[in-house]
């Protein structure tokens, strides 16, 4: 069901965007402003339902953890996040030195056409404001979780598992219906100010650099697996690409599990130790996902002129580390889970959470291929790590 969901999502999105090119062009302001004013209501209404999605997501997925709480467990989370980290900070350093030079005459573009461009407003606003704040939700999430996966059985965690299940329902049934028809809102409003075409060519831009950053992270991931265990990285990565193209049609971790196990045993990875690692690995992995919310951040943040350095985006791409825990188990929930961290940290308004959410979409393909190939090489180091530190029975490997 969310397969599908979220493969019918991706083909809205597309005719949102351009539905709103189209409406922003020829309808009359008088239509074009009933959409603004859905936008600012749905943007009230995503504002108080972050802090419960990021609730409900992040304390069932750490109480979930602590459950079977062990080395191997221990091991497996630091080196996914571990991963995740990299994948953030190495996207920081190579779009801050791409994306100045590739978006200046955007950026030149869009400041030319902001100065007298006419701007739609919504015929009435409603406000919504948030029962928490976004990093007070973050760190209640987290102790709260955290308590409940020290306690064999709890009251509690029964009430968390039943929160996540509302939360769940409230994104698939209510947010992700809703989402195309805020973006045709937001490509309407800027079709009308004029703003649509150049927004559009650093679409293509982005989504260009990021393919590109993905491929060269999977080829870093796999030559350090190779590394370690001493064996072939380009036939390692080509093992997995069973499970990259199952990705990239399913795009969803969890639907690919089966074969990500399959290739992932083909690749000499003990049964004990795949049967874990890959379906944890589905949960908490993100690499792909935080490597697009940062180089589409970053570009936003270009394109509006707005300030950022080395250590803004080191608190944001840690916090958004952990709040992406357990997203992709929802569609969109790595992008939903983001949008608060967005927001506070970096300052995003809802134009840029718009196209944020638009250029999530677009990639997630290839951000979900990225992830769970990925999970392939975390489960080959966690494999001769815990070889190497037990003493067992020899195990058969494949030896190249």
């Amino acid at each position: 069901m969310m397969k599908r969901l979220f493969s019918n999502l991706l083909f809205k999105v597309f005719l949102a965007i351009v539905l709103g090119i189209v409406f922003g062009l020829y309808l009359p302001e008088s239509v074009n402003r009933i959409f603004t004013t859905f936008n600012d209501f749905f943007g009230q209404f995503l504002n108080f339902a972050i802090p419960l999605i990021i609730m409900g997501l992040i304390m069932p997925a750490i109480s979930d953890l602590g459950k079977s709480a062990g080395k191997l467990l221990l091991l497996t989370v630091a080196i996914a996040y571990g991963s995740t980290l990299f994948s953030g900070f190495s996207t920081y350093f190579a779009a801050s030195s791409i994306f100045p030079q590739l978006l200046a005459t955007h950026v030149n573009d869009l400041v030319q056409i902001g100065g007298s461009s006419p701007e739609l407003k919504p015929y009435f606003s409603i406000s919504i404001p948030p029962a928490l704040d976004v990093m007070t939700s973050l760190f209640l999430a987290f102790i709260i979780g955290l308590g409940i996966s020290y306690q064999e059985k709890s009251t509690l965690k029964l009430v968390v598992k039943d929160f996540q299940t509302i939360i769940t329902q409230l994104i698939e049934n209510v947010i992700v219906p809703l989402l195309p028809l805020f973006i045709l809102g937001i490509f309407a409003s800027m079709s009308f100010s004029g703003k649509v075409f150049s927004i559009l060519s650093v679409f293509i831009s982005i989504i260009g650099v990021i393919f590109a950053l993905h491929i060269l992270l999977l080829l870093i991931q796999f030559t350090i697996a190779a590394v370690i265990t001493k064996k072939n990285p380009f036939k390692l990565l080509l093992t997995m690409t069973p499970a990259y193209f199952t990705a990239l049609g399913t795009q969803s971790s969890a639907a690919t599990i089966p074969v990500t196990l399959e290739q992932t045993l083909k690749n000499g990875v003990s049964e004990r130790i795949a049967g874990f690692v890959i379906p944890l690995c589905a949960t908490i992995h993100l690499s792909g996902s935080i490597m697009k919310i940062t180089a589409c951040a970053m570009a936003l943040m270009i394109l509006r002129g707005m300030p950022f350095d080395f250590t803004l985006f080191t608190g944001f791409i840690f916090m958004l580390g952990i709040a992406m825990v357990a997203a992709p188990g929802v569609p969109g929930g790595a992008i939903m889970a983001a949008v608060g961290i967005l927001q506070s940290m970096l300052g995003f308004n809802e134009e840029m959470i718009g196209l944020m959410i638009a250029l999530y979409i677009a990639m997630d393909s290839f951000g979900t291929a990225c992830n769970v190939t990925g999970d392939g090489a975390i489960a080959l180091v966690v494999d001769k790590i815990t070889s190497a530190s037990e003493t067992r029975s020899p195990v058969s490997y494949s030896k190249e």
